[in-house]
């Protein structure tokens, strides 16, 4: 499947790249969003297997061109997804994986960060998204650290920005950068 939204090439034959970073200092004020009528499930997996989050991970994040953890060895990913300082959560619609949020607990007290957070394309414009951000901010505010992190870029889905502003965060900075496009596999 192609990549939902490629940037046009700079001269050099590049992609141009905002990375934009999102910090929340206080628990957003509002009520945890009510729970979509779709018989749904959200169930942290422990110790997941590489293959699954591999799974995951590419399913959410190919139409956005996630490319960070599938260039990680699967010795060097199960590390990270097995670590006790990382949590990752799957949303579950009927049965179905729908989704995940990765929350990195390494810097507790001082900071949870939203490490990575999507859905499925099959489940896009279900409202699923806003109900499991409302869910993953209650849970990663349930240590009650300083502040949530979490960044985007241009590449995700053009809804992502504004929703994590909707829901409190604030950016801090942005990055700019090239990368090497990204080949469909």
């Amino acid at each position: 499947m192609p990549i939902k939204r490629p940037p046009e090439p700079t001269l050099s034959g590049k992609w141009p790249v905002t990375i934009t970073y999102l910090k929340m200092e206080d628990r957003p004020a509002h009520a945890m969003l009510p729970a979509p009528a779709a018989p749904h499930a959200i169930i942290k997996a422990e110790n997941p297997t590489v293959s699954f989050y591999r799974y995951l991970y590419d399913t959410v994040g190919r139409d956005w061109a996630w490319t960070d953890r599938k260039k990680l060895t699967d010795a060097a990913l199960e590390t990270i997804i097995t670590s006790s300082t990382t949590e990752i959560y799957v949303l579950y619609i009927k049965g179905v994986p729908a989704g995940f949020a990765e929350l990195n607990k390494a810097d507790i007290p001082e900071a949870i960060d939203l490490a990575y957070f999507g859905i499925m394309p099959e489940f896009i414009g279900m409202k699923m998204g806003p109900y499991f951000l409302s869910w993953a901010l209650e849970e990663a505010w349930r240590d009650d650290p300083a502040t949530v992190t979490v960044n985007t870029c241009t590449l995700d889905h053009p809804k992502a920005l504004p929703m994590y502003q909707r829901f409190g965060f604030q950016p801090i900075r942005q990055q700019e950068l090239e990368i090497d496009p990204v080949i469909e596999s």
